[in-house]
């Protein structure tokens, strides 16, 4: 079983996938968020092993991109120095979201 939360970053800007791209997944539990796991995009820009290969639980999740981080250490200024995806998981199909990215604008969407 593969993670139930995947995410991908993709630099539009580059036309290719963000490497090194730090990221932060956490659960809204009683009004706070508990972090889940810190990873960092792979030379592919996916972050495969967010979650372990458990049953997902229903709820409010967040991903933190640290875009900052990574146009940093691309020389390249950025308007945007983090980007938070929040989203509602309703059942325990896999959840893969996506974000593509440059240093004036991004987007996001529901991914398969």
């Amino acid at each position: 079983m593969k993670s139930p939360i995947t995410t991908h970053v993709l630099d539009t800007s580059l036309g290719r996938p963000a490497e090194g791209v730090p990221v932060v997944l956490a659960r809204l539990t009683a009004g706070s968020w508990a972090e889940l796991s810190r990873r960092e995009t792979d030379a592919e820009g996916r972050v495969r092993d967010l979650l372990p290969a458990a049953p997902l639980q229903n709820g409010v999740y967040r991903l933190i991109f640290d875009t900052g981080m990574y146009f940093k250490k691309q020389k390249v200024e950025t308007f945007y120095p983090e980007v938070v995806v929040i989203f509602s998981v309703a059942d325990e199909r896999h959840h893969h979201v996506p974000l593509l990215l440059n240093p004036y604008g991004y987007s996001t969407y529901r991914g398969s």
